[in-house]
């Protein structure tokens, strides 16, 4: 954390503007012009509270994909586990996650949003959160270190992953359009359900919908668990390949 804003003029702040400049871009956008629906929420504060899981996991997948790539020159000399390198980004991430929080309060304070009971889920939305990012980065790290092209295909990956989550447009338009199952299948993306559980939680615009946070919580251990045992077969070949 404190090599990543080492030599910045504006430090943490930088965890604050990244996610209400982007807040500002699709209330305009997507609020203002395209007329999507927010559920009844002020878009700001719709996206905004889409935006902090999907800053962390964008954020914490791109520097675990790249983590063994930047960081061989010191895993090829000295022994550790290497599992330790992947999952640093993931948990650094969650100072920047944690400093963004405090701003989505003060905006749901300007709209005069007050969280019910289903605020007491927010953990376990984190958690799998982690589970995600830590699951397909130890997936992305291994093969990058092997396959560079990995690196580079991160960038459009994002963003294809962003529009494919529902971060400037609500869940509920899928079931309309193409019905339940279609809802449930797309469910399978962990970011779905838990960019919709912190909607719930925090903006109360829908009921918490566990069907999906469901599909994608067996998808985030699978990938995870899948993760962990592929990373482990690989490392044994990391430093022949660095």
């Amino acid at each position: 954390v404190k090599v990543l804003y080492k030599q910045t003029i504006l430090g943490f702040l930088w965890a604050i503007l990244n996610p209400l400049f982007n807040m500002v871009v699709f209330s305009i956008v997507f609020g203002k012009l395209a007329q999507i629906p927010s559920d009844g929420i002020p878009y700001p504060v719709f996206s905004l509270a889409a935006l902090l899981p999907w800053t962390y996991f964008s954020q914490a997948l791109s520097s675990s994909t790249n983590s063994l790539v930047t960081q061989s020159g010191m895993f090829t000399k000295v022994y550790f586990p290497r599992l330790i390198i992947p999952l640093t980004p993931v948990v650094a991430k969650l100072v920047d996650f944690l400093i963004a929080f405090v701003m989505l309060i003060v905006v749901m304070a300007y709209y005069n949003i007050i969280p019910g009971y289903e605020i007491v889920f927010l953990p376990l939305l984190i958690i799998l959160m982690i589970l995600t990012a830590s699951g397909i980065g130890m997936w992305l790290s291994a093969l990058a270190i092997q396959y560079r092209d990995i690196k580079f295909a991160m960038t459009f990956m994002v963003q294809l992953l962003m529009y494919a989550a529902p971060v400037v447009w609500p869940v509920s338009l899928i079931e309309e359009k193409f019905g339940y199952t279609a809802k449930m299948v797309y469910g399978l993306y962990p970011m779905a359900g838990i960019i919709e559980g912190f909607r719930a939680a925090l903006l109360g615009s829908r009921p918490m919908p566990w069907d999906i946070i469901m599909m994608g919580t067996i998808t985030a251990l699978l990938v995870f668990v899948s993760g962990v045992f592929y990373f482990r077969k690989m490392e044994r070949v990391f430093a022949d390949v660095a």
